[in-house]
């Protein structure tokens, strides 16, 4: 089954693009990325879905409901993690996990209480002491504190240490494990790799490739990182060119061989030619629509 499901969906902001004839399947289950820069869509994306907005055309469901139509039993089944957290200033943190509980109808102390464990969060506190990853903390404990079907995540990471990363995407493997669904709307291309097993890029409001995280990182294009001197002026299929002081980086994905021969006539005294990361795919992919 489906998790989350789009034909076509459209949401316009007058004449300005929100995102355009969206067509995008998640499977129950999944451990989802969607990626994109600022501005290309991500979060509008993510409001229609949970009718915060209503779109212009085409449709849209998560786990069969209809996203206008039914949209308080999906809210039920999800929890939101927007990308800013912004609480009552004068409440404590218990507080407003209690609050964010009983909107649900939902007794989640004891959820909270691990949680809030897990993370290093003081209920104690009011909202205005906290810090920017202390907020953050609260929301992700009102976002799954009733241990919901769907996880909706849009930039996740923001103003969270690196410990404290590390044990928010522990929990997120745990219940993913458990047969929660997973949906991360990330810029950090690393988390999409390291932790997403499919995942979806979207520019300027419409999808442009999605498949695996393999799949996606599957180009013909190699990382060449080179010390020493050589003139590689001649080559074709050079990309994203980084010279230094007797250095040399560069994407490479024309001919091996001539790659070998040309390199065979300079002064290499290192040589590492590798896979490229996620970050340099994604720009791959950009450059690719670009050129059509």
């Amino acid at each position: 089954m489906e998790a989350i499901k789009t034909i076509e969906l459209t949401k316009m902001y007058g004449q300005a693009r929100g995102i355009d004839h969206l067509d995008l399947k998640v499977e129950a289950g999944d451990f989802f990325g969607f990626i994109g820069p600022n501005g290309a869509g991500k979060s509008t994306t993510i409001r229609t879905l949970l009718g915060l907005m209503r779109p212009t055309s085409g449709t849209g469901e998560i786990f069969g409901l209809d996203i206008v139509q039914q949209r308080e039993m999906i809210l039920q089944k999800t929890g939101y993690l927007p990308s800013e957290a912004i609480f009552y200033p004068n409440m404590k943190v218990k507080d407003i996990l209690e609050f964010s509980s009983r909107l649900r109808k939902m007794d989640c102390q004891k959820e909270a209480k691990y949680l809030c464990e897990r993370l290093q969060l003081d209920p104690f506190k009011k909202i205005e002491t906290l810090s920017l990853g202390n907020r953050k903390k609260v929301a992700i404990v009102c976002a799954l504190q009733h241990r919901p079907d769907l996880l909706i995540l849009d930039e996740p990471t923001t103003g969270l240490d690196p410990l404290m990363q590390k044990v928010f995407f522990d929990i997120l493997h745990e219940r993913n494990q458990e047969g929660t669904t997973i949906f991360l709307s990330s810029h950090v291309l690393s988390e999409i790799q390291r932790h997403c097993t499919r995942a979806a890029i979207i520019r300027e409001g419409k999808i442009i490739a999605c498949d695996t995280i393999d799949v996606l990182a599957k180009t013909k294009a190699k990382r060449v990182n080179i010390h020493g001197s050589v003139a590689v002026d001649t080559l074709t299929g050079i990309r994203d060119l980084k010279e230094g002081k007797d250095t040399l980086s560069f994407l490479y994905s024309g001919d091996m061989l001539t790659l070998l021969h040309t390199l065979s006539t300079g002064d290499v005294q290192d040589l590492s030619i590798s896979e490229p990361d996620l970050e340099e795919i994604f720009l791959h992919y950009y450059e690719k629509e670009e050129n059509i």
